[in-house]
Order: structure tokens, then C-alpha cells, then sequence
């Protein structure tokens, strides 16, 4: 690899060098599309080479492909694509020869399975990989339908080395070979888009409608070309476009699902449509609406144990979740072709979340804590929280690409917002009491035993209440332009590509908070207080007895009669607040040269950051608000090199040396802090603008060999050697917080390193005897070893490894499936590990908090009622997996929480 890192900057010189001399052979162009010989539809990926001259590319999305500047002469065309035959023909370049390509896939002779199929899709998702120059996977759209997925974020967990982080047990985040969210990059159409979330950048893929989708690509190992914030890789969602088909498309579902956990039956209704006109414009648009109730049941310590001999619980809660999401998206994309040179799009996008939660809790504190089965006394919290969150995503991208005799020229300029705003809401009502006996049972999932008199509301008085409102904006802006030549060196195929890409972010974070408290002095007497005139039926609850509810109505009564300017809690209303700029500035150059069957890719991404972040924090110590103002700039110099090594047309090498890098989340950076004294103790937290983005140089090597049929069987290693990865740790007794208690925040680690190894096998038996020929089977296994340093200062340098937060050491999916011209059925699973989500104390291991292993089993069948109809069934989360979190050890809560069952039934129409 040395000498390869030698080579590189020679053949960017033998580029340039080259660009100086005019081209005196080169007289015409080879053109066409591939396509379906039976449907007429595109093909996208298929391999295209001009056999003579050793020129290689891989068709467009729309089956188009371009070969500019060929030299005048006789030549053999061939195409080839996984799943179908190959095409072979002759030519004679001119000035221009077009080509009308068609390939006859091999299936069931069956119009509606060849193209949304199992096979379908499958043949999709092989022949885009196969002919990528570095590691990517890909998922069709038509592969949502296949799997028992409800959103694009579900789906992606059946791609090797994808598993998902989920909240109330919906899929929402995207890991990429074990890697936390916020380690990888989610675009849509070529733009990054925003999160609505005050604290992360990771973007929620639920709140994409997936039938506006044309494909979902992972990318694993970047070129120069691409953004490079991404540790795991990049996530590029790309819209439905006209030219995708050859004709009108129509596809309208609906369906209702049910909810096991609260018994509630609920709609969803998604449509798209798309045409070409004159055939040179092409409009697509589509619409989802999705309305859910459901529920879960959670019990947690939040890592509140006591280790000392015996160990003691020192604090536990019950909740009680009810919820309601109501999702709707909307896009609208515009593609104009006026001649065969210019291509130019608009692509849209409107998303709308609608987040209704009712939490009602009980929190018992043991003072001296408690031992399993020993009734205690304890102080009980009953308090409920009642919030409405409405998230909405908005973006419209505008962009073209122009071919010249021997430029490309691709432009694009985007602008994205997202908005989450939180109104008035219920924060937390409080209700105390002190009880005599109370126990709990079983350290993994506690079980709250107690005296009667601990479920009576007349037992319970209200403390307080914290009102709170919050609105969240995070604005991006951006254009970039490539400009990409290929030609001859020495009989060699050479390309050179190089561009330049500007973004603004703004990321604005506003919340405000009353504590209605005292009520005895404004004359509210105990019986007013009492819980009694607030409680509503008890809760269907899972995890033992839970007591009554509380009501929102009567709560909302008594603080709209209060004096709410009295009640501003002014100290928790400004530090929350912030604003942070982040511009970005990116060079890239690149280029490839094809030596037989090696592509040696090589190139240099230069990006500048540069950040100001606006905030205060309060010093309680010296009774006064302080400001806190950052203005810094960083820069990165990120050279890559990939190999590409073509066996033969069924086998494929890869290898590629890249460097990348993240960048602190909103959350790490908020300027925000509250400095707290009680007595002689200090207590701080905050966070850290002052924060390095995690640095990574990342080594891969794979090999995939693409079997008879469709089938794949693949291995992938990777070594990421990292800098500046960040964790979030308690400093309170270490460095310049020795004198603080407990000092809360997030810092660089040391160092880390991830070594892995990825493995694939899918299959499709259309080979084997009927009865065997409808089976497809896909399965796929990540394995990764990971190790961070953490220190601190204390008495000299002190130190420990940890494995990386977030950082799953086994991701694995299975799926077993058939079809045939009337069925088709699918049962799948998904898998990860355990992996650290948090280090509480720096100097003790026995803290650290761990989700534990995920396993998820689903199930989807369909029937196809005709050409265009199709009834389907999906089981969700079919053995009741819920997700659990410890505290050092397997055996003792941070948090449990159950979900139940989901079932679906839909019907879809689909016309070509």
C-alpha cells in the first residue's frame, strides 16, 4: 500500500499533464439504454464495455449509459446483468452511435414478480453492487414490499453489516457495521438532511415515505467525492424519478395494523404516481399517511445501584407509555431532458411527525438503599408527563447534468429545514409520599412490592409541577459542482474527476420552563394537593402492579390558574438555549486508470469547518448567568486510494486506504452549563464546543464472487484506527474539576481502533428442479473487536480501555423466502450484541452502562391476486423481544422494556 500512496500523486500528474494536449483521435460518442426485454423496463447496474478499447461503466438508473469521445473505429458492445443474458453487438463509431439494448431476464414469466419480486429486487441490489468501484450494498425500493419492514430504517437492517437503534420499538436510526448513528451520514438526492432533534445530526429514516423511494445505498468505503463525515459509512436515499420506468406507474396501498401491547387497530394509506410527457418530461409524486396508537411498559434503575458488599438498589421507576405517531410525507419531483445532452431535475420532499406521549411513572427512592426482597422504607414519586412533539423535515433539491464533447459537467444546489417544535406541555407533575415496606424483586427486571397504602392516591400530595415549551430548527443551504473527463493514456482508459462543494448549517435550540411549586402559600390546601383529585384509572401494566393514573385535564387546571411569570424558571430557560453555525467548504480531485482488469482509484478531499456557537450558563456559585461564546476553524486533508480487481465477470477484489472523520454531535457542542453548590458540594454539567471531530484511517479488503442465477457470496475485513472518539463521562474529582462532586460532559478519548470482518451469502434456486426453484435465502454476519482509552488525571495519569461506545461487536440477519407466480412468503431475523451506550464513572468499570443483545424475528406473506393486486400479512417483532439495558453486570437494570406484537394486513395495486 505504500507504493500504491507513491503512485497516486504520479498519475494525477499524467492527468493534468495529459488535459494540456488536444485530442486528435477521439470523433464520437457511443450512446443507449438497457433495458428489460420483456417489460421494457431500465436496468440499472448493468456491466457496459467497449470490449477494444477496455472502456468500462455501469448504467444509469434510468438504463442509460454514455461513452463520450470514442475513437472512430470498429468495436463489440457488451452488457451483461446479473439475472439475465448477456447482450452483445457490434458497432461502428462515427460521430455518434446509438444503442437500444435489451436484455431478457431469466424468471418465472411472471411480469409483476420479475420487476417488484424477490428476484426483483435482488437483481437490482447485486448488479448495483457488482459494478460500484468501492463497497457498497444496496436496497431497491421494491425491496421494502419484500420484507416484513415498516419503514426504510427496518429495512435496512436485512443489508450486511446493518442493524438499527429503535424507539418505542419503531426503527428509526440506521448503525453501520456496529457503529452508533451519529457515526454515519444520511442524504437524500445528494444533499445531507437535517435532524429536527435539539442534540443529534443523525436523521430519523421513518420520516422518509418509502414510496418516493427508488433505492437506498450504503456506501462502506468513501472516494474523494463524496462527503466525508461518516465513521460506518453513508447512507444516499434516492427519490422516484419519471425516467425509472418507461411508462405511466401507479401504486396505491392500504392497510391496518394491530397493536398486541393496547389492543388499537390502525390506518395507513400511501400513494405514487409518475409519467413521462413528450417524452422528455417526466413528474412523480406520492404521498404516505400512517396514524398509530401503541404502547409500551418499562421498568428502570437507571443505573442506580450500590456495589459495596451486599449490593443495594437505591432508586427504581415504573412507566406506563401511551402514544400515538401520526407520520405524513409528500414529494413532488420534476425531470426535464431538452436534448440528449442535458439532463436537469427538481426533487422535493415534505415530512411530517406528529409525536403524542403520556407517561405516567412511579419513582421509589430508598434513602439507605435497598436489598432484594427486604421491605424498606422509601420516599415514592407518582408523576406523569404529557407531551405533544410535531416534527417536520422540508427540502428542495435543483441540479442537472450537462455532457459536453469531453467534459461532464453535474451541478446541484439544495436547501433543507427541519423543525421540531414541542408547545406547552406537561414536564413532569409530582406526587409524594412516604411509605414504611417497600421491596422490589428480581435485580434484571424489578418487580415493586408494597403495603396497600402505596397504591391509594389519597397517600400521595403534589409536589410540583414543571411546565415546558421547546422549538428546535436546524437550517442547511448548499451547492456543489463535479466536473469529470475520460480519455486514453498509453492505451489505457483514464478518468479524471474533480469538484467543489459550500454549506451552511444552522442549528437553533429555544426552550423555556415553569416549576409551579409551594402551593401552600398561595392558599391551595392539601386537599386541593391531593392526588385523589388528579387520578384516573390504573394503567394496563405488565411488570407488576402499578396503581392509578394521573389525569393531564386537572393538572392543566390548577397552573392555568397560577401566576405563570412568578413560576419562570429562568435558570433552566436560557442554558438550554443556543445557536450554532457550521460552515463547510470542500475541494476534492480524484481520477482512475484501468490497467486490464485493475482499476487503481486515487485521490485527495480537502474540507474546511468552521463553527460559532452562542450560550450561557448559570454559576450558582456566584448567583449570575455567564456567557459563552466560541469562534474556531479546523481543516482536514483526507487522501484515499481503492483497487478494484475483476477476476472475472463473476468475481471481484477490493481494497481501499481512506481517511475520514466526524463531527461532534449538537448535543456534545451545546455552549449551555449549570454550575450547582449545596452546602460544600460543586455539581456541573455541560457541554464541550471545544471538541476535536473523531479522526479515522480506514483499511478494507474484500472479495465477492457472484454465483449462477442470483446469488452472491462475499467477505469483507476493515481496520479503522481512530482519534478524538468522544464518550460521555462524569469529571467530578478528576483534573480542574477535583474540587466538584460530579462534573457531567463529554470529552475526546485517547484513542481506538475497530478490526472486522463481514460475511454474505444470498441465493436465489431458480436453477434447481421445480418445487426447490422459488427459495431465496440471504443472510449476512459483521464481527468486530473494538478497544478505546479513556484517562484522567488523579494523583498522575490514570487510564483504562473500554470497548468504543456504541460499537456492536456482532451484527447478523437471516432470511428465508419463496415465491411463485401466486405466493410469496418471507421469515427473517435481525441480531446484534450488546454494546456500551455509557461510561458513568471513569475509574470504575462496574458502571458502565450496556444495551444487552437484540434478536428480532418478523414475517410477511403475499398473495397476488392478479398482475396489479396483491393482499399481504406481516408479523412484527413475532417473539416479543424487548429491549433491555444493564448496569455493569447482565443481572442488574438500567432499563427493561416490552413493546408486544405487530400485525398488518394490506392490499396494494400496482400498475405498469
Amino acid at each position: 500500500m505504500k507504493q500504491l500512496g507513491l503512485l497516486s500523486p504520479l498519475y494525477l500528474a499524467l492527468f493534468a499533464t495529459s488535459m494540456a494536449f488536444p485530442s486528435t483521435s477521439w470523433a464520437g460518442k457511443v450512446e443507449g439504454a438497457i433495458t428489460d426485454e420483456a417489460t421494457q423496463m431500465p436496468l440499472e447496474g448493468a456491466l457496459i464495455s467497449i470490449k477494444e478499447l477496455n472502456l468500462k461503466q455501469e448504467s444509469g438508473r434510468d438504463g442509460r449509459f454514455f461513452f463520450q469521445d470514442v475513437p472512430k473505429g470498429k468495436y463489440t458492445l457488451i452488457a451483461q446483468y446479473l439475472g439475465g443474458s448477456t447482450y452483445t453487438q457490434s458497432l461502428v463509431v462515427g460521430e455518434v452511435s446509438l444503442i437500444n439494448a435489451q436484455i431478457e431476464l431469466k424468471g418465472q414469466g411472471l411480469e409483476h414478480i420479475q420487476v417488484v419480486g424477490q428476484r426483483g429486487s435482488l437483481s437490482k441490489s447485486l448488479n448495483r453492487q457488482r459494478a460500484a468501484d468501492n463497497l457498497v450494498s444496496v436496497l431497491s425500493a421494491d425491496a421494502l414490499g419484500n420484507f416484513p419492514d415498516t419503514n426504510i430504517s427496518e429495512a435496512l437492517q436485512r443489508v450486511p453489516g446493518i442493524s438499527i437503534e429503535r424507539d418505542q420499538g419503531e426503527g428509526r436510526f440506521v448503525r453501520i457495521r456496529g457503529m452508533a448513528p451519529d457515526y454515519n451520514a444520511v442524504s437524500m438526492n445528494g444533499t445531507r438532511l437535517p435532524s429536527p432533534d435539539s442534540d443529534r445530526r443523525a436523521v430519523a429514516l421513518d420520516v422518509v415515505p418509502a414510496d418516493l423511494l427508488q433505492s437506498v445505498e450504503v456506501t462502506k468505503t468513501l472516494t474523494p467525492d463524496m462527503d466525508a463525515d461518516s465513521l460506518g459509512g453513508a447512507i444516499e436515499v434516492k427519490s422516484l424519478s419519471a425516467f425509472d420506468r418507461d411508462d405511466t406507474y401507479v401504486n396505491v396501498s392500504t392497510e391496518g395494523s394491530y397493536d398486541e401491547m393496547t389492543g388499537s387497530i390502525n390506518p395507513k394509506l400511501a400513494g405514487s404516481y409518475s409519467d413521462i410527457f413528450q417524452d422528455n418530461i417526466g413528474v412523480a409524486i406520492a404521498a404516505s399517511w400512517y396514524n398509530r396508537d401503541f404502547g409500551s411498559d418499562n421498568v428502570e434503575t437507571g443505573g442506580k445501584w450500590s456495589f459495596d458488599e451486599p449490593t443495594k438498589l437505591e432508586e427504581v421507576e415504573q412507566r406506563d407509555y401511551q402514544i400515538n405517531r401520526e407520520r405524513v410525507g409528500l414529494g413532488a419531483n420534476l425531470d426535464f431532458r431538452p436534448n440528449d445532452d442535458n439532463d436537469l431535475f427538481i426533487r422535493t420532499l415534505y415530512s411530517s411527525f406528529v409525536d403524542t406521549e403520556t407517561r405516567n411513572g412511579n419513582e421509589i427512592k430508598w434513602e439507605e438503599g435497598a436489598l432484594a426482597d427486604t421491605p424498606t422504607a422509601a420516599e415514592a414519586t407518582r408523576s406523569l408527563k404529557s407531551r405533544e412533539e410535531d416534527q417536520a423535515i422540508y427540502s428542495i433539491v435543483l441540479g442537472g447534468e450537462s455532457r459536453f464533447d469531453t467534459w461532464t459537467v453535474n451541478y446541484q444546489t439544495s436547501w433543507s429545514r427541519a423543525e421540531a417544535d414541542k408547545p406547552r406541555y406537561i414536564g413532569g407533575a409530582d406526587f409524594e409520599g412516604e411509605f414504611d415496606d417497600v421491596a422490589y424483586q428480581n435485580s434484571a427486571v424489578p418487580i415493586i412490592t408494597a403495603e396497600e397504602g402505596f397504591y391509594s392516591a389519597d397517600n400521595y400530595l403534589l409536589d410540583k409541577v414543571e411546565i415546558a415549551e421547546s422549538n428546535t430548527v436546524d437550517t442547511m443551504a448548499s451547492a456543489k459542482f463535479d466536473l469529470s473527463k475520460t480519455w486514453l493514456l498509453a492505451d489505457r482508459p483514464v478518468a479524471v474527476k474533480f469538484g467543489a462543494k459550500y454549506s451552511a448549517r444552522t442549528k437553533e435550540n429555544q426552550e423555556d420552563i415553569w416549576i409551579f411549586e409551594d402551593f401552600d402559600e398561595q392558599g391551595i390546601t392539601e386537599q386541593q394537593l391531593s392526588m385523589s383529585q388528579f387520578a384516573g384509572a390504573q394503567p394496563d401494566y405488565n411488570l407488576g402492579r402499578f396503581g392509578p393514573s394521573i389525569e393531564a385535564d386537572p393538572v392543566w387546571s390548577l397552573v392555568n390558574g397560577m401566576d405563570s411569570a412568578a413560576a419562570k424558571d429562568e435558570i433552566e430557560s436560557r442554558i438550554n438555549d443556543f445557536d450554532i453555525d457550521e460552515d463547510i467548504s470542500a475541494a476534492y480531485v480524484m481520477g482512475h486508470i484501468d490497467i486490464d482488469n485493475l482499476r487503481l482509484l486515487a485521490g485527495v478531499r480537502y474540507e474546511h469547518t468552521a463553527m460559532q456557537s452562542q450560550g450561557s450558563g448559570f454559576d450558582e456559585s456566584q448567583d449570575d448567568f455567564v456567557s459563552n461564546n466560541t469562534d474556531r476553524s479546523y481543516q482536514h486533508w483526507l487522501p484515499g486510494i481503492h483497487l478494484n480487481y475483476k477476476w472475472s465477470d463473476k468475481t471481484v477484489a477490493r481494497a481501499s486506504w481512506t481517511n475520514t472523520i466526524v463531527r461532534p454531535t449538537f448535543g456534545q457542542l451545546a455552549p449551555g452549563f449549570l454550575i450547582e453548590q449545596d452546602d460544600e458540594e460543586l455539581e456541573a454539567s455541560f457541554g464541550n464546543p471545544d471538541l476535536e471531530a473523531l479522526e479515522a484511517m480506514n483499511w478494507d479488503i474484500s472479495i465477492e464472487h457472484y454465483m449462477g442465477g442470483l446469488g452472491v457470496i462475499s467477505a469483507s475485513g476493515f481496520y479503522k484506527d481512530i482519534t478524538n472518539f468522544i464518550y460521555e463521562a462524569d469529571l467530578g474529582g478528576y483534573g480542574k474539576y477535583q474540587d466538584f462532586d460530579k462534573a457531567e460532559t463529554f470529552v475526546n478519548g485517547d484513542d481506538a481502533n475497530i478490526l472486522g470482518l463481514e460475511l454474505a451469502y444470498v441465493q436465489e434456486f431458480g436453477f434447481m428442479p421445480e418445487g426447490w426453484k422459488g427459495l431465496i435465502f440471504t443472510s449476512n454476519l459483521t464481527l468486530s473487536d473494538s478497544t478505546a482509552h479513556i484517562s484522567w488525571q488523579d494523583d498522575g495519569v490514570q487510564g483504562r480501555d473500554i470497548p468504543l461506545p456504541s460499537q456492536s461487536e456482532l451484527t447478523a440477519n437471516a432470511s428465508f423466502g419463496y415465491e411463485n407466480p401466486y405466493v410469496s412468503v418471507r421469515l427473517s431475523a435481525a441480531y446484534k450484541s450488546e454494546y456500551l451506550v455509557e461510561v458513568t464513572e471513569l475509574d470504575d468499570a462496574a458502571f458502565d452502562v450496556y444495551q444487552d443483545a437484540h434478536t428480532q424475528w418478523d414475517f410477511v406473506a403475499k398473495s397476488f391476486i392478479t398482475e396489479d393486486i396483491t393482499i399481504y400479512f406481516k408479523a412484527i417483532n413475532m417473539t416479543d423481544e424487548p429491549f433491555y439495558a444493564y448496569t455493569g453486570q447482565n443481572r442488574y437494570n438500567a432499563q427493561y422494556e416490552e413493546y408486544g406484537r405487530t400485525f398488518q394486513l394490506g392490499i396494494q395495486f400496482i400498475n405498469y
